[in-house]
């Protein structure tokens, strides 16, 4: 104690900008919050009679979201704040409530999170934590990196992975009970949006995804989260842009990804970092839109990295971590008060968050020792000059003896000892309405992305007019049968080898898939229907078209028939290509390694395809079992073959002739029976639904995989918001 109290008398002292405890109070520019008459009122669930969404038509004067300087006003007591006495604030003249959505008491005790691996010392994340959220409030938590404040954010929204271990008591409306799906909302740190998509759009169709009911009935509610979330403006403006018109700015795509959660009508809002990668007047704007949905009732808990002193005094709460530990739960001024009385007060010019986060983060231990023996202009560098450890352990042990753990504890207990209403689930939307809204989405948004199938179909265009035009007037005799097996090999080979064209557009999607399944809003199974119902038409359409080209360029038997099943072994190709892509995608999730995985698998299997090396004659181990029968180039061309050669007769000098297959005997190996083409494009079809099936399993894999990964990683990440 003698060695904590040296260490906060010499930051007491060094400290010359410091103000005394009872100087800290803020001046009048201080904090910046709404109008007069429209500040939030905190309340429990014992105020909330009736527990239902309740529909007032309302309209806000023209300023009613600026922003004001006030002074701010006294918290009410503890008392008032349960008894539900504390008499609502009067309305400005002009101004109605929009729309009051029933908010619901967040309540934690005791909460610790284990996770092996995650610490280098200890597998606890969050020891002991304490704490409470009410409605119509915003709660911070708040600390450095790998403090813990995500996986306290997930333990309470019960989104925890698998490997992680849960002690403690988490009370909703006073209710040990899971929050039922529609009831709450979750906003990664880092969300896939859909840039061919418009605001409007984007939100009505994840509004379909989620809610049941007709479609009709939904547009108002994309239109209430349009509103909820300031995006009026942007609504029929493209996310990611068209041509030369840009998209939306960071700040705008981080509204329009909390107002997608927004269309359930959540009472709890959870919110992984809102200001993440935000410049100041993004945030600060962010969080005036967030107070601005605070005070229609729901209840808002997020966690923050760093915020400028405005965005600092629209908290309600604030909950400060450090490793772990909880060095203050309460009222975003008390926390100024609790530095003061243990020793630490926050200089007049300096941030409040700058200034927690200077004394309780470790990291600045090293800055310190990079800096002991240098000064600037002024003298010795004071603002560093503090043993974070030191610091660490005096707040701890400040809070827990002071009287704002007392009241934490008070109003846990008023919380728990009553359970409210239980929240109920909103249901969703049925499986067949999710694949047809998927299915349609997904046409818009190949329709829309030249990136996606137009400019493969191009590409296909051109690659079949450059093979047809090589391979161009090869004649029917018997000498230009090897010629034109190596046509059809370099037309499936190399078509098939320029699908990889399409792993950026499918790793996109799959993000998107990923973060609409850890929402539950999406599923792996609907998620593949809807992509392949949607890219059946762009697939027949790049089939058809390029085997007319190939098909007459290189002048193969002109039967319509023939034709037809070109073609069709064509398209079934594509399909196993697609189901491929899916697979290594779904594998890896990044562009470079799905690409450079499928180049090597194709080039294996156009190795193992029977053309090099008639496939009778290929090595047993390995390249004739089991790589010629996985490799889908063998069956496709070897259906093209028997297509072309099956019932035809070639000369041999005068008086003799000889079959197709027997001309066909020392080039490529096909089966003698009329129907063997049509065992090849069945055998393509199992291949294509094989595939699509394997992609299945590792979707629901990727998402468990990727939802443990952030919460063990999600630290890792500094965010550097302007001050």
């Amino acid at each position: 104690m003698e060695e904590i109290q040296s260490h906060s008398d010499h930051y007491r002292s060094s400290s010359s900008s410091a103000s005394s405890p009872a100087s800290r109070v803020p001046s009048s520019n201080f904090f910046y919050l709404r109008k007069p008459g429209i500040l939030r009122q905190p309340i429990s669930f014992e105020d909330s009679p009736d527990w239902e969404d309740t529909d007032i038509e309302a309209k806000l004067d023209e300023g009613g979201d600026s922003i004001h300087a006030a002074t701010t006003p006294a918290s009410p007591s503890l008392s008032k704040l349960n008894s539900g006495s504390l008499p609502s604030p009067p309305l400005p003249d002009g101004a109605v409530i929009t729309r009051k959505t029933a908010g619901a008491s967040v309540a934690w005790k005791d909460l610790t999170v284990s996770i092996k691996g995650k610490r280098k010392y200890s597998d606890k994340v969050i020891k002991s934590s304490n704490g409470y959220a009410l409605p119509g409030t915003m709660t911070v938590i708040m600390g450095p990196a790998k403090s813990g404040k995500s996986t306290l954010l997930r333990a309470l929204s019960g989104r925890l992975p698998d490997t992680a271990r849960m002690y403690g008591e988490v009370f909703v409306n006073g209710a040990k009970s899971r929050m039922p799906y529609g009831s709450y909302g979750y906003v990664e740190r880092e969300t896939a949006l859909i840039g061919s998509l418009t605001v409007r759009e984007f939100l009505y169709y994840s509004a379909l995804l989620q809610l049941p009911g007709f479609f009709w009935k939904k547009k108002s509610v994309v239109e209430d989260a349009i509103h909820a979330m300031s995006l009026g403006d942007y609504g029929n403006k493209l996310i990611g842009g068209h041509c030369y018109m840009k998209g939306l700015r960071s700040g705008e795509r981080r509204r329009v990804s909390i107002a997608r959660e927004l269309v359930m009508r959540p009472h709890v809002l959870f919110i992984d970092e809102p200001l993440y990668h935000l410049d100041s007047v993004s945030a600060l704007l962010m969080m005036v839109t967030l107070k601005k949905l605070a005070s229609t009732g729901c209840t808002l808990i997020f966690t923050i990295y760093q915020s400028s002193t405005e965005v600092f005094g629209l908290f309600d709460r604030i909950c400060l971590l450090s490793n772990g530990n909880t060095l203050f739960f309460g009222e975003t001024l008390a926390c100024l008060q609790h530095f003061s009385n243990a020793g630490f007060p926050c200089p007049i010019m300096q941030s409040p968050s700058d200034h927690f986060l200077r004394a309780i983060n470790t990291d600045f231990d090293r800055i310190i020792a990079m800096c002991k023996n240098w000064q600037d202009d002024h003298g010795e560098l004071s603002s560093v000059n503090m043993d974070t450890a030191v610091a660490i352990r005096t707040l701890e042990a400040t809070y827990k003896s002071s009287a704002d753990a007392g009241v934490v504890e008070s109003m846990l207990v008023k919380l728990t000892e009553k359970e409210g209403p239980p929240l109920r689930s909103k249901g969703k939307a049925n499986c067949a309405t999710r694949i047809a809204v998927l299915t349609w989405r997904s046409l818009l948004i190949m329709s829309r992305e030249w990136k996606y199938y137009w400019f493969r179909l191009i590409l296909y265009m051109l690659l079949a007019l450059c093979i047809g035009t090589v391979f161009s007037g090869l004649g029917h005799s018997l000498s230009s049968v090897g010629t034109r097996v190596a046509a059809v090999f370099v037309f499936i080979s190399f078509t098939s080898l320029l699908s990889i064209a399409g792993v950026p557009s499918h790793t996109k999607e799959i993000k998107i898939y990923t973060c609409e399944e850890s929402n539950r809003h999406s599923g792996a199974f609907v998620f593949l229907l809807g992509q392949l119902f949607a890219s059946i038409p762009f697939l027949f359409l790049i089939s058809i078209s390029s085997s007319l080209v190939f098909y007459f360029l290189v002048g193969l038997r002109d039967e319509f028939g023939l034709l037809m099943y070109f073609v069709l072994n064509f398209f079934v190709c594509l399909l196993v290509n697609e189901g491929m892509i899916l697979v290594f995608a779904s594998i890896w999730q990044d562009i470079f390694w799905s690409i450079t995985t499928l180049v090597v698998v194709h080039v294996v299997m156009m190795l193992s395809a029977g053309y090099f090396r008639i496939r009778s004659d290929l090595p047993g181990p390995a390249w004739m079992y089991p790589i010629s029968y996985i490799a889908f180039h063998t069956y496709s061309i070897q259906g093209l073959l028997e297509n072309e050669y099956i019932g035809t007769s070639y000369a041999v000098g005068q008086v003799r002739s000889i079959s197709g297959e027997q001309a066909l005997q020392n080039s490529y190996n096909i089966s003698e029976d009329s129907n063997a083409k049509w065992k090849n494009l069945l055998v393509l079809f199992l291949m294509a639904v094989a595939y699509r099936t394997v992609a299945f399993v590792l979707l629901k894999l990727c998402v468990r995989r990727n939802v443990a990964g952030r919460t063990l990683f999600c630290c890792n990440k500094h965010t550097n918001n302007p001050k």
